[in-house]
């Protein structure tokens, strides 16, 4: 049986993560209080900020930013979009491009 967590981003009782997500406390947080659910929604997240900043997960700053983003969206007041971001066909203009990440 899958181990049930009180997940922070989701507010109940749901199936966990199956080990942390990566080394450290913030990973050990993570598995401790973030269901699987809550983890597929930061990985969509992730995917956004990536794109809309251009962030090279490889890059060592860029990735401290993800972790400082990840944990806002998980235990801070509230994750919000990236500033100027908007969906897919959401009356973007055409060929606007992504800003620059702000750093």
């Amino acid at each position: 049986m899958a181990k049930v967590v009180q997940c922070a981003k989701l507010g109940r009782l749901l199936p966990g993560l199956e080990r942390p997500p990566f080394p450290g406390p913030l990973g050990e947080r993570i598995f401790n209080e973030v269901s699987a659910d809550g983890w597929e929604l930061w990985r969509e997240h992730q995917t956004i900020l990536i794109n809309h900043y251009a962030l090279n997960p490889a890059d060592p700053e860029d990735r401290q930013l993800l972790r400082e983003q990840m944990e806002e969206f998980f235990f801070g007041e509230g994750a919000q979009m990236p500033e100027g971001w908007m969906p897919s066909g959401a009356g973007a203009a055409k060929g606007g491009g992504a800003p620059a990440r702000k750093k």
